[in-house]
């Protein structure tokens, strides 16, 4: 198998390098994979591409390059430069610090990549490792991700829902804030929403007297509903939310069509 690999927090993360290992066990001895990241951080940015200005690429090593761009340029860069040859099976985007669940999931560069993998019509995951008390003081953060990412990725290929359609299906899976061992399981859910935790500005003055806003992120421990992704990761559970990029309200367009008729 011959998988491409990006993420949003830049070349140098270290959850790129747990993702590359979550990739190269995946791929087998046989299989090859491909790394294109950003050279810097990008997280925040969506599915942004930089459509206005070219993108760099600069080669760091075997199969490993860095683009001056989003996670999303990233996957273009891949497609139809680095991979132009030679395409991928699966794309995988991550291992995001942070999670990348309920409301966060619109503004992350994580799940813009796997936005564009499956626009561009190939199988894509997005992981994240939730941050919390049960984690943030373990020598390894990303320890869940780490231990358990390889088996949820072949589990998905293996018995997970995929089809071609027009807006593909992929995948946001974020692994819990605890410990490897403290994992519960997987739950197959919805993307929820935080009720009364927003982003938001911070001001701050600059010492030449120009006021600056820092954007900062809402509570992230604000639990949504049950059997949506936060609560799942919040109990222990490794999430996994089906999505597609078509944002029309299919429920309601039929009563829309009477009303303006």
């Amino acid at each position: 198998m011959r998988i491409l690999i990006t993420n949003d927090d830049g070349i140098n993360a270290p959850g790129l390098d747990v993702l590359h290992a979550i990739a190269t066990e995946i791929a087998g001895d046989n299989g090859e994979v491909w790394t294109v990241a950003p050279a810097f951080e990008q997280s925040g940015v969506g599915h942004c591409i930089n459509y206005t200005k070219p993108t760099m690429i600069s080669k760091f090593g075997e199969r490993r390059f860095a683009a001056e761009g989003s996670p999303a340029d990233c996957v273009l860069a891949g497609l139809y430069e680095i991979m132009v040859d030679a395409k991928p099976d699966l794309i995988l985007s991550g291992v995001n610090r942070g999670n990348n669940a309920a409301e966060n999931t619109l503004y992350s560069g994580t799940i813009g990549a796997a936005i564009e993998a499956a626009i561009q019509g190939y199988p894509a995951i997005a992981l994240s490792q939730y941050y919390g008390k049960g984690n943030v003081d373990l020598d390894n953060q990303f320890e869940a991700a780490a231990v358990h990412g390889a088996a949820l990725v072949r589990n998905l290929l293996d018995n997970g829902i995929w089809d071609d359609n027009d807006y593909r299906l992929f995948y946001n899976v974020n692994f819990p804030p605890v410990a490897a061992a403290d994992v519960k399981g997987t739950r197959a859910v919805a993307q929820g929403y935080r009720r009364g935790s927003r982003f938001h500005t911070i001001p701050h003055e600059a010492p030449s007297g120009r006021k600056y806003l820092w954007i900062k992120g809402g509570d992230q421990t604000v639990p949504t509903l049950p059997d949506t992704d936060a609560q799942a990761n919040l109990e222990g559970y490794i999430a996994v939310t089906p999505m597609r990029v078509d944002l029309t309200d299919h429920h309601v367009l039929a009563d829309l069509q009477k009303a303006l008729s």
